[in-house]
């Protein structure tokens, strides 16, 4: 259904109201009509991916928002986030491959079944057990071999240290059942790393336009360059569609909830906002707070013992797509303050504080400048 408003000669302007079908030759149409009419600016309700194909016709022919279809009802529009065609194209390459990494992980997970069906431990001794030397020791079971001893000289590496574990590892029940079951799982395996490789060049070859802001977001704790294409398949690399660092992080979620009742605080929860872009900065937030020497460590360990180890991460997460804000807008390589910045911000209470807890288990202490 689409409304077209034009000034009246009286307070209320115009309308025109029509029905078009979502086909392409329906769309055209609509399009010519709205030309035809002198439209310069349109919106359109959020529904699903049902938006897309209306969107993609009419993108060319007017300023189209993308807007809540709450806010269409009461004519209050806000724009929502709609990145260029190439930034859009990217996000879908990069949520294909973490959709295809995934179910990777779900047949790796299926194989191990298998293996323990068979009374195959070899989790127990490898720390992956579809490593080199794993794939290989399960191959030669598809094929037949029994030998432990035979199986356990597959290994590679510091894995060959391990021998006699393996071989008790590796003696098993392993019938014509699990040997079917493991060739099929390794075949789906094989072909959806397959998958997944040729989605990664395709990836590299639209990131060649990305290339700068690909490399400054490499600098932050955490990111790699996947985590960096999926960042910009997700954000883009042109930050002024957000007013500031603030925006952004509330736009993917990462900003904790306000919400107040007769002078109570409820839940501090952060809202849904968009669960692509709030799971990769949660995962790059992971990475960073194991990383040494760092601001986003000393955050992490401040606020995990009081506040929770997932606030915290939320916490790290916030920071971090605060910190991607300033380093696309400034064009500048992130600059970490340090995993003493909380120590050196509050130096005099710090002091205080590890004096007292000295004093308080039988210690006197005296200060002297290093």
């Amino acid at each position: 259904m689409v409304c077209v408003l034009t000034p009246g000669a009286g307070a209320e302007p115009r309308k025109q109201v029509r029905q078009y079908q979502t086909t392409t030759a329906q769309l055209r149409q609509l399009s010519a009509w709205l030309q035809q009419c002198g439209v310069t600016h349109a919106a359109m309700e959020a529904t699903g991916v049902y938006w897309k194909p209306v969107f993609n016709v009419l993108e060319p022919a007017c300023e189209l928002i993308l807007v809540n279809a709450r806010q269409v009802r009461h004519g209050l529009l806000q724009a929502s986030f709609v990145p260029p065609r190439a930034v859009r194209e990217l996000r879908d390459l990069c949520r294909m491959r973490a959709s295809l990494v995934r179910e990777c992980v779900q047949i790796g997970n299926r194989l191990r079944k298998v293996l323990e069906d068979a009374n195959i431990k070899l989790d127990s001794v490898a720390s992956d057990a579809l490593g080199i030397s794993g794939r290989d020791m399960i191959r030669a079971l598809i094929e037949g071999e029994q030998d432990p001893a035979a199986l356990a000289q597959l290994a590679r590496g510091r894995l060959r240290s391990k021998k006699a574990a393996l071989e008790e590892a590796l003696e098993g029940q392993v019938r014509e059942h699990h040997r079917f079951l493991m060739g099929q799982w390794m075949k789906l395996l094989r072909a959806l790393e397959e998958q997944v490789a040729e989605v990664a060049r395709e990836i590299e070859r639209r990131m060649e336009g990305f290339a700068w802001a690909a490399e400054l977001l490499m600098s932050v704790p955490g990111v790699d360059r996947t985590a960096a294409c999926a960042l910009i398949g997700e954000i883009g690399a042109d930050m002024s569609r957000f007013p500031s660092s603030r925006h952004l992080a509330s736009w993917a979620g990462l900003c904790p909830g306000n919400r107040q009742s007769a002078g109570h605080n409820r839940s501090g929860r952060s809202h849904r906002g968009n669960p692509w872009i709030k799971a990769l900065a949660v995962q790059i937030a992971w990475a960073a707070s194991r990383s040494k020497n760092t601001y986003c460590a000393a955050l992490y360990r401040r606020l995990a013992p009081h506040r929770g180890k997932k606030r915290a991460l939320i916490a790290v997460a916030n920071s971090l797509l605060q910190a991607v804000w300033f380093i696309l807008t400034r064009r500048q390589s992130y600059r970490d303050l340090g995993g003493d910045y909380f120590e050196q911000l509050h130096r005099e209470r710090t002091t205080q504080s590890l004096v007292r807890r000295l004093e308080r288990i039988g210690y006197r202490v005296a200060l002297e400048p290093a």
